[in-house]
């Protein structure tokens, strides 16, 4: 779908976990095309210096009733602003803006991570996978159970498996010690979280292999060929896909804010290349000032 300016009402605003909020707007010029894993750049009405939008996953998105939601945390004035709009406010939104996550069609069970605020980058995929006829297990991370995201915004087909780092609800402990159980399960899995959530994802998919007794000798005749670097072929085979959070401020790629180090020694843009990345794409030791003091030799 071709990015889009639109004007979107609000439809309902309300506070879900503590300053943590879900709005639904009407904007059927997105909620027609917009995919798992995209988002949209919105802009504040209040101009007394907040100049830069602010990104936002698409929560859900019904193209019959025409509605988006989003889901985000108060952080600042900018998201402040967006908690003082009420029912029949308009705001400015671009959309639907990078790359979304790729569902090999043959995958029939998908294991979705999210860690914190993280949920609204994997939210969406649970419907697509819904409707498209797939099983989804939904494992979630929060400090404590006052964080932990409602099972009632979540559809009744999803299993919804909780962890919390203080143990007052769900397994004690990180939410990537669940992974393990439901990897041989799983098709495919999708994760959004925190960049050490991610990076903690990454090492335990690296041993899936091994774990799971997968024989590595032997190849079929072509079996070699690799699938370009970022390609929907390559993410579409990859176990594990995951949505990057990177702060943005262009989000069309010329400020290069939000830019992650490829494994293939190259710098990706969050909000073009991204924020959907195949794991082995991402060289989670790598950061910006990296990419800064290569671009300078």
């Amino acid at each position: 779908m071709t990015m889009r300016l639109v004007s979107a009402e609000l439809v309902d605003s309300r506070e879900i976990l503590p300053d943590q909020w879900l709005q639904s707007f009407h904007a059927p010029e997105l909620a027609s095309g917009a995919r798992a894993g995209q988002f949209v750049h919105v802009r504040t009405g209040d101009l007394s210096g907040l100049v830069l939008r602010r990104p936002f996953s698409f929560n859900t998105a019904d193209p019959v009733t025409g509605m988006i939601t989003i889901h985000f945390r108060t952080v600042g004035r900018g998201t402040e602003w967006f908690t003082r709009l009420r029912p029949g406010d308009r705001i400015d939104v671009l959309g639907p803006l990078g790359r979304p996550f790729e569902v090999d069609p043959r995958s029939r069970h998908l294991l979705l991570v999210a860690g914190g605020l993280g949920i609204a980058g994997v939210r969406m995929l649970a419907d697509e996978a819904l409707r498209d006829g797939r099983q989804v297990v939904l494992l979630f991370g929060a400090a404590s159970a006052r964080e932990v995201y409602p099972s009632s915004l979540l559809p009744d087909e999803v299993e919804y498996v909780v962890a919390t780092d203080d143990g007052s609800l769900g397994h004690r402990g990180y939410v990537t010690d669940l992974v393990p159980q439901y990897e041989a399960w799983a098709d495919q899995a999708f994760a959004c979280g925190p960049h050490p959530m991610l990076a903690a994802l990454s090492r335990v998919v690296a041993g899936r292999r091994e774990r799971m007794g997968v024989a590595t000798l032997g190849r079929k005749r072509g079996g070699g060929r690799s699938d370009a670097f970022g390609s929907t072929a390559a993410r579409r085979k990859a176990f594990l896909q995951v949505s990057m959070e990177q702060n943005m401020g262009c989000a069309v790629g010329a400020c290069l804010g939000c830019v992650v180090m490829g494994t293939n020694g190259q710098p990706q843009r969050v909000c073009r290349e991204g924020p959907v990345f195949g794991v082995d794409e991402v060289a989670w030791e790598g950061t910006w000032s990296q990419v800064l003091a290569e671009a300078a030799t």
